[in-house]
């Protein structure tokens, strides 16, 4: 019995000895698991704070979880400094209504600070006029970040060549050029035969000191009949003694060096003053790392640069540029989009009367080149959300209905376009039927055809529009 009993104890001993090693192995195995957990969480905890110093296929994933930008860059801005005296000359002439001849009527009456430097209402068109009762030709564009726009050309920059070809000579040299194709984040080749840059809708002024002339003597703006008038205004302004103090006292000798000097002072002004080009939106922040995006704001935004998709990359550009720069959301150039025309604009009750942009008839010296007919200025989409009318007639009055035309202007005309009597869609109703073909037809997602599925569904296209609300700047007083 004494040995049965010495044999179990014997085989038992074993047992006993890795169970009794397993328990002093459990704490360690346990606090290794916990060090591990906690350098997981700690480095997890590290990528969602410092998503850029994580490997690149971490940061995607601490970028689709949390919207932060695991690529963040330093964007250049232009230098904060007090104004100039011609600069805050020009703000005192920019605020004042009686440089036009209702009195009532100033620059930031149509370009309101509160609704970045654009209408400040939904009117297809501003009143203007001596009375203020007078239609307006087209929507006021945005004044924001003006001062990087290029002038007015056709093809390559021919920089300081003396032999530079006349506008004219580019464009009958483009003209037999085949219009590249336009793909977000692609190369395109369309510069090369494309009008680029200028202000207004058409482009038909190249610097601010010319468009802020432009609206003095229109006759649905501020109305003004002559040079002469508008330098009697300045002459009796409570702000004249400005001019001699900057231009000597005999300034208000000669009118229209007087009101060219004007002008001047509102340009300047326009390029010293940080509210117009403060570059603080969301974007602007996420692309430096300060801000997170939303699901919806980044799908908007892998919407937005899809060429498959949206495609609006493709003119609207959003990555900055190797200077630095921040984007501008536009690459300056000029489209034939064939919007539906907008019967509600009195030009418009002559069914004679078609707005060409480029070719006419605000500007005279390109209507003979009809391959541009149809053409509008590529606007920014920086503060596009905060505007109340869309594109050159005012037809539109919100982002939803701007991203139904493109999304389905051609798959689905109907939706947009009126029908004839014999129940013919109207397509490209605003445009000539001889200058049709220079509508856009090839860039996605107008490159689709009528039956064809619309590129975006409702709920991408609610996707976009809230990546497109990150475009708006926050406030930023008048300097």
């Amino acid at each position: 019995m004494s040995e049965l009993s010495s044999s179990s104890a014997s085989s038992a001993s074993p047992s006993a000895s890795v169970k009794a090693k397993h328990a002093r192995l459990k704490p360690r195995v346990a606090a290794a698991v916990a060090v591990i957990a906690a350098a997981a969480l700690a480095f997890c905890a590290y990528a969602v704070a410092f998503p850029a110093s994580v490997p690149a296929p971490v940061g995607a994933v601490v970028e689709n979880l949390t919207g932060a930008n695991p690529h963040p860059v330093v964007l250049q801005r232009p230098p904060v400094a007090p104004l100039s005296a011609m600069a805050q000359l020009g703000k005192q002439l920019f605020f004042d209504p009686a440089l036009s001849a209702s009195g009532k009527q100033s620059c930031a009456s149509c370009h309101s600070p509160a609704h970045a430097y654009g209408p400040p209402n939904g009117l297809d068109v501003q009143q203007g006029g001596l009375a203020l009762a007078q239609q307006g030709y087209r929507p006021p564009p945005s004044l924001m970040y003006l001062y990087r726009q290029p002038n007015f050309s056709i093809g390559p920059d021919a920089g300081e060549n003396d032999d530079a070809p006349t506008l004219a000579q580019q464009a009958t040299a483009a003209a037999g050029v085949v219009k590249s194709q336009k793909t977000a984040g692609g190369a395109s080749t369309s510069v090369e035969m494309v009008p680029q840059g200028g202000l207004f809708w058409d482009g038909r002024a190249d610097t601010l000191q010319q468009q802020a002339y432009g609206p003095l003597l229109n006759p649905v703006e501020m109305a003004n009949t002559s040079v002469e008038q508008v330098a009697a205004k300045l002459q009796h302004a409570s702000y004249a003694k400005r001019f001699t103090e900057l231009f000597g006292s005999r300034i208000f000798d000669d009118h229209k060096l007087l009101v060219s000097e004007a002008m001047f002072a509102i340009s300047r002004y326009q390029v010293e003053d940080p509210s117009f080009h403060p570059y603080n939106s969301k974007y602007d922040r996420w692309l430096e790392g300060h801000a997170r995006l939303t699901q919806a704001e980044l799908r908007g935004l892998r919407l937005f640069n899809d060429p498959g998709k949206a495609n609006c990359a493709g003119c609207h550009l959003s990555k900055p540029g190797k200077d630095g720069l921040p984007p501008m959301f536009t690459d300056y150039q000029y489209e034939a989009l064939g919007v539906p025309r907008n019967r509600g604009l009195a030009q418009n009750r002559d069914p004679r009367f078609f707005d060409l942009g480029v070719c006419g008839p605000f500007r005279a010296d390109m209507k003979d080149q009809t391959q541009y007919c149809g053409m509008f200025l590529t606007p920014t989409l920086r503060n596009a959300a905060t505007r109340t009318v869309f594109f050159h007639n005012g037809i539109y009055h919100d982002l939803d209905h701007v991203m139904a035309f493109y999304n389905e202007r051609n798959t689905d005309p109907g939706k947009f376009y009126p029908r004839d009597a014999r129940g013919k869609i109207e397509k490209y109703d605003d445009i000539p039927l001889q200058y049709q073909k220079n509508v856009d037809v090839t860039d996605a997602p107008f490159d689709r055809k009528f039956g064809d599925r619309p590129a975006m569904s409702d709920d991408e296209i609610r996707d976009i529009v809230a990546f497109l609300k990150t475009l708006n700047d926050a406030p930023l007083s008048s300097n």
